[in-house]
């Protein structure tokens, strides 16, 4: 073990980056089997290289959770993910974010006072405790998981929210869906229910803008909040590499909007779309509206297909591009010396009701 105290963060932003490449390698050599390293598909490159394991965020807590010999998981993602990771996770592991300043836009967009006010709203409405499920996209704080596993609800992903609605629907006959707005429209729409029985609750407003009657009528209560990145996708997108390339298969994740949704070839989650691109043959044409580093990495994996990205400006997550190389560095070799930075712990009360709103939504998927 080194005696010297770990850099400072500021230090290593002085560093070439073979010289990072080649901290971080040692750092990871010396730590061994006591570390996993996790990254999002929407990590950029630099970073993505050193992953021991890559996936959505559900994925990666899951395989992390049977990593069982890591004492350390370092999680390079956004802060919803480390807290699903902590969790899961066994109790003799701990779970690391490089950089705290690496949060979710769409899930600050719902935080529990608000979603509690909004249950009590609707409660002065209806019974909620016996018609209503509450329903939180996996892209939340684990106070909305914890929520959910409180009120008899459960959590979702993008690739299994239409089966999850299936599960509330057998159980009550309407469901309160958040943070994300697009994703509960999308799946609902899917499922044949009407747009008239899908609201949009916004917590700005008495009542959520909406008036009893609607309340009374609607299966789905929307929350107002969405993804910064998805939002950016738009129908004339699609229109213009309709005619640009004739023979486009427009692929899109489900928090862009309906109306782009509507007018695309696929839907489905980073591993979804992934799996159509690779599945493909080769020479297919692909215009895809998802984060940008997933698309540049498919691009580069196969070059004998023609993908494009769907937006024609930029569209990255910039809370995820946070972590670097550098954050990485000095997070490991603080590790080599022992010394923990940047944890992520779940309270324990709430960590339990949060296991309990993820564990029904595996046990129904």
């Amino acid at each position: 073990m080194h005696t010297t105290s770990p850099p400072s963060l500021e230090s290593l932003y002085q560093l070439t980056d073979w010289e990072l490449d080649q901290r971080i390698q040692a750092a990871r050599n010396r730590l061994g089997e006591d570390l996993v390293i996790l990254c999002h598909h929407y990590q950029r490159e630099e970073v993505y290289k050193f992953a021991d394991l890559t996936g959505d965020s559900l994925k990666l807590s899951r395989l992390a959770s049977q990593r069982s010999q890591a004492k350390t998981i370092v999680f390079c993602g956004v802060h919803f993910m480390a807290e699903v990771a902590d969790i899961l996770s066994a109790p003799d592991q701990i779970t690391l974010l490089p950089d705290l300043a690496a949060g979710c836009s769409m899930a600050d967009m719902a935080d529990l006072p608000q979603v509690v006010a909004a249950w009590k709203e609707l409660g002065r409405v209806l019974p909620v405790e016996t018609q209503v499920t509450p329903i939180t996209y996996v892209n939340s704080t684990a106070e909305l998981k914890a929520f959910c596993g409180q009120h008899q609800g459960t959590v979702c992903t993008s690739s299994n929210a239409g089966k999850i609605l299936e599960w509330a629907f057998s159980q009550r006959p309407k469901v309160l869906f958040f943070p994300d707005q697009h994703l509960g429209r999308n799946s609902a729409k899917r499922m044949g229910i009407p747009l008239e029985e899908i609201v949009l609750y916004q917590p700005d407003l008495p009542l959520g803008g909406l008036t009893e009657a609607a309340i009374r009528k609607a299966r789905v209560i929307l929350w107002n909040g969405y993804c910064s990145v998805h939002q950016m996708f738009q129908p004339a997108h699609v229109e213009l590499f309709r005619k640009r390339i004739p023979d486009v298969r427009i692929v899109v994740h489900p928090e862009c909007s309906m109306e782009v949704c509507d007018l695309a070839d696929d839907l489905g989650s980073t591993e979804q779309i992934q799996q159509v691109v690779r599945s493909a043959p080769p020479g297919s044409r692909f215009a895809i509206g998802t984060e940008l580093n997933l698309v540049n990495r498919l691009k580069h994996e196969m070059p004998d297909r023609d993908i494009h990205f769907l937006c024609p400006t930029i569209c990255m997550c910039s809370t995820m591009f946070r972590i670097d190389t550098q954050h990485l560095c000095w997070t490991l070799e603080n590790l080599v010396q022992g010394q923990v930075v940047n944890r992520i712990t779940v309270p324990k009360r709430e960590a339990v009701l949060a296991k309990t709103a993820l564990e029904r939504m595996l046990q129904v998927c």
